[in-house]
């Protein structure tokens, strides 16, 4: 496996569902590395609903690590980030995830970065808060800030996995194949033959009909299928009349 540059830290997590969901927003940004601090539960890597929220993370759980302190968890840490949404009056500077993170990964060296979250009810006491380099600040709606402990988690291990450089979008369906424009003519003379059948086009005064139309199909970008579609549609016209 490469080399993951971030820790996950959960500081006395009381929700099992919480754990797994965590696991899993780590998994989709690519990140492995989680120790929990002091977790309510001794087993709660291991419980039902953990593994359940994971979704196909349980590699995460697995590997995961319990310590007693959060000293314990930054280990090997050079850059801790807190989550405390709550001001203090003194401590490290607040940063927010798109700007701070696209620095920090600039960084020379690089750092091993550590997020650390408190527990549920009450986030990050101050002295855990003072261990940590920086505060992220989640920019939120100022009347409604409250985020779900994985929620948190997975908008930084966006952010995070984007200021590293990100992951290709994969397409989800095939290449459009255009049609070229013999195949737009052959379609146009189709339906030429069509609406003259049909009494709505008079061959003795066409008028602008057929260019218009021509335009028309240019506009529209037509892929292959399209023209197969169109010529179906002259085909029944025919057959009908």
């Amino acid at each position: 496996m490469a080399y993951d540059p971030t820790r996950f830290i959960l500081i006395g997590t009381s929700h099992p569902g919480n754990v797994g969901s965590t696991a899993r927003a780590m998994k989709v940004m690519g990140f492995s590395e989680l120790v929990l601090v002091k977790p309510r539960f001794d087993n709660v890597l291991i419980q039902e609903e953990t593994v359940a929220m994971a979704s196909g993370a349980a590699d995460i759980l697995v590997r995961a690590k319990i310590v007693d302190t959060l000293e314990d968890a930054l280990e090997g840490v050079t850059y801790a980030i807190g989550t405390a949404m709550t001001p203090r009056d003194f401590g490290p500077p607040t940063i927010t995830p798109r700007d701070g993170l696209a620095k920090l990964a600039q960084h020379t060296p690089a750092h091993k970065v550590g997020f650390v979250f408190g527990c549920e009810r009450y986030g990050m006491s101050n002295e855990d808060v003072y261990r940590c380099h920086a505060v992220m600040s989640i920019p939120t709606n100022p009347d409604y800030g409250s985020l779900n402990l994985s929620q948190a988690v997975q908008v930084l291990a966006y952010e995070w996995r984007q200021a590293l450089g990100g992951f290709p979008v994969q397409a989800r369906t095939p290449d459009v194949e255009l049609a070229d424009g013999q195949s737009v003519q052959g379609a146009l003379r189709h339906w030429e033959q069509a609406l003259t059948e049909i009494g709505f086009l008079d061959p003795a005064a066409p008028k602008k009909l057929m260019p218009r139309l021509n335009q028309l199909f240019n506009r529209a970008a037509l892929r292959q299928e399209e023209i197969h579609i169109l010529r179906g549609i002259a085909k029944a016209m025919s057959q009908k009349r």
